[in-house]
This record gives structure tokens, sequence and C-alpha cells, in this order.
């Protein structure tokens, strides 16, 4: 059910969007590795990771919250004056299944709308399946490699309607 799902932009740096950023990177960088990430090895992916960008006028950070709780987030950042990027995308494995990645989609969509986006893109990895099969089910398809991310494997884009 989704009805209990608020989806709303907020600083990147509150303690809840800290704590969602924090489990985010954890989550994808212990899958690479095969093994949890410490909190070091998180402290220190999140040291100057760009996300000070995630805010007017050249970008938007998301924080989902269901029934009150934070779950999910995600980032939209302006990469010229038609193209956003959609980037930490994200929801807490305790709140997946609810309808919160689907919204949290389109909300960051919207966003990236109202900050003069014609198309959405993205980058993702080969084995973040799960993420490869929401894009897909939002319509994203293969675009050509962009960007300097040195563990992106996938390219996805879509135009906004």
């Amino acid at each position: 059910m989704t009805a209990h799902w608020d989806i709303r932009p907020e600083q990147y740096d509150t303690p809840d969007a800290t704590g969602l950023r924090r489990d985010y990177y954890g989550e994808v960088a212990g899958r690479y590795w095969g093994r949890p990430a410490t909190p070091a090895e998180i402290d220190e992916g999140l040291t100057d990771d760009g996300a000070e960008a995630l805010t007017p006028p050249t970008g938007r950070f998301l924080v989902g919250r269901k029934d009150g709780a934070p779950a999910a987030c995600g980032g939209v950042l302006l990469l010229d004056a038609e193209r956003a990027e959609l980037t930490r995308v994200f929801v807490r494995p305790a709140f997946r299944g609810a309808g919160g990645a689907a919204l949290l989609v389109a909300a960051l969509e919207g966003e990236a709308r109202r900050l003069g986006a014609r198309t959405v893109v993205l980058n993702t990895r080969l084995d973040l399946v799960e993420a490869r099969a929401l894009y897909a089910r939002h319509g994203y398809r293969d675009v050509p490699p962009f960007g300097d991310d040195p563990y992106a494997q996938v390219w996805l884009g879509k135009t906004l309607d």
C-alpha cells in the first residue's frame, strides 16, 4: 500500500537524510565489495561526494517517509540546461515492496521537470538488478555512457512528459 508514503524535498545533511545516505552508501559499497562496508569506509565514501549540489538551483534531494519513518531518499542533479541525473536512489530494506520506490522515482522526475530538465539519465551497476528492474518498469532505456563514475556499468535515460 502506498497511501502512507510522504516524499518531500529535504536538505541532504539533515539527520534523517544523512542516515539514509549512509545506508545507501553502505549497501552499494558492501554489495560491490562482497562484504559489509565499515563505518570508516562509509565516512570516507561520503566525504566530498558532491551532495551539496543537490540543492536548488543545481539539484534537489528528497526524503521519503513511510508512516513517518525515514525510509527512502534520492537526488536529482542538473547536468546541463535540459538534462538531469537521478542519483542516490535508495529504499531501506525494511520498506521495500511497499510502493515507495515507484513514488520516489516519480517525485524525482517531477523535481527534474521543476528544475527545467526535459530528459533524465542515471547510471547503475550490473549487480544492482533490483534498481535496473525498477528503472525498466518506469520507461528507462539504454543511453550512451556519460560522466566519470568509475563504478558505472549501465547508463539509462528517458524523456520527461
